[in-house]
């Protein structure tokens, strides 16, 4: 029987599981610090200040809007969600696409998972990087966006959604009651039951991947990923519009998509390849089929056209910025992926930093719970998925089979050593 489990099928699958697990290790700190701050935002700023201190369109509004996307919530879908809120009330198309691409690109706990499965020259790439999308997205948008097709896209968004957005206490007042705290801790819980099955899904992908599909397939999909001296400059071209496409068929969050950069990276993915795969969680059919729920069929096509070019040449002038100082990255710097699976477990500042923000968490569970024993459901909690039925379904069960297999997984680890 031992034999048996000490098969090649079964030795791959402990190792995958177990690959899954530490990268889940690994990022966990990260994960809880990302969503305490944007439960704060999310709680303490409403969509409706935001819309009025955004205004309509210019220089001021994009970076409003940008900023404001920075310190809000990483979840696509809830990204999506709150875009529309901003948009039928009343915020130009611009800035509200600028809100939608910052909350999902430059969130804080985004580059620090990107700084611990890949290296700081993804970090500047992340931010330095999203900035030209949106910028890039801005005059894209200046220059093609028909008038006709915005209003009718604002009276589509007013149409499949109430109004439900109320004005909250003065953020000074709340942020000095429990009141408010417990508002913060049932957001970090909501914040945590968005993402979980994309993240569950994405590390599980990552494992099997890690585990199972050996760097020649990268390579041969992503032409001159193997070459000597790195790819050609239409090679690298080529990355870029691969990159998307992969990211459309993962259909996985840009949270759970980065332990599947590294790999892709560490596979010989030019540096471009690997940022337009990361910016592409925007592109993926999901988010396609609720923004045309959102916008309808017309506005949806127009932004996934402005999002892929934007992404493109973004990635591009990351790549070739930093190739003209000499600082492009090599595979080796995917360090996550370069270790054994049980290594990712020893006592370092992960062990402590885990420690910490699991105690942290465990504070506002319970202050989210005691909020809602003694005053009710109230506000404060949740985000509008756009009720995306079958998708998140499938991706619910998906999940499921993900948790199932790491377990068994597990097991087999142990068993085999």
């Amino acid at each position: 029987m031992p034999g048996f489990f000490e098969s090649s099928f079964f030795a791959s699958w402990a190792q995958a599981a177990m690959t899954t697990l530490g990268f889940f290790w690994m990022a966990l700190w990260a994960f809880c610090l990302g969503y305490c701050i944007s439960s704060m935002i999310q709680v303490f700023v409403t969509h409706e200040r935001m819309r009025r201190t955004m205004g309509t369109a210019g220089p001021r509004s994009m970076a409003v809007a940008t900023f404001f996307g920075f310190v809000s919530s990483s979840c696509s879908f809830a990204a999506l969600s709150a875009t529309r809120a901003l948009f039928q009330k009343g915020a130009g198309l611009a800035p509200a696409l600028a809100f939608l691409l910052a909350s999902t690109n430059l969130v804080i706990e985004l580059g620090i998972l990107i700084f611990i499965f890949l290296a700081w020259q993804f970090v500047v790439g992340e931010y330095l990087g999203g900035l030209i999308l949106i910028g890039t997205m801005w005059l894209l948008v200046r220059w093609t966006a028909p008038k006709k097709l915005v209003e009718a896209a604002r009276e589509h968004a007013k149409a499949s959604s109430a109004d439900d957005d109320g004005e909250s206490p003065d953020w000074k007042q709340l942020i000095a009651t429990r009141d408010g705290w417990s508002r913060v801790g049932r957001q970090y819980q909501a914040e945590w039951l968005m993402v979980w099955k994309d993240v569950a899904v994405g590390f599980t992908v990552a494992g099997v991947i890690a585990a199972f599909v050996p760097p020649e397939f990268f390579q041969a999909l992503f032409i001159g990923s193997s070459a000597e001296g790195g790819p050609t400059w239409w090679q690298t071209v080529l990355h870029t519009l691969i990159g998307p496409v992969a990211a459309f068929f993962t259909f996985i969050g840009s949270m759970g998509n980065i332990p599947l950069a590294a790999i892709l990276f560490g596979s010989g993915v030019s540096f471009a390849g690997v940022m337009a795969f990361i910016f592409s969680d925007l592109v993926v059919f999901p988010m396609l089929r609720i923004s045309a729920q959102y916008f309808g069929w017309k506005m949806a096509a127009y932004i996934l056209g402005v999002f892929l070019a934007s992404l493109v040449v973004a990635a591009l002038a990351m790549h070739w910025g930093l190739a003209a100082f000499d600082l492009l990255p090599s595979a080796e710097s995917a360090k996550a992926t370069q270790t054994e699976p049980g290594e990712r477990f020893k006592v370092d500042y992960t062990l402590f930093l885990n420690i910490a923000f699991v105690g942290m968490t465990g504070v506002l569970v319970w202050l989210g719970h005691r909020g809602k024993d003694e005053e009710g459901d109230g506000e404060g909690g949740g985000h509008d998925h756009g009720s995306p039925g079958v998708i998140q379904r499938v991706l619910g069960v998906l999940a499921i089979l993900a948790l199932v297999w790491l377990t068994v997984g597990a097991v087999l680890w142990f068993t085999v050593s």
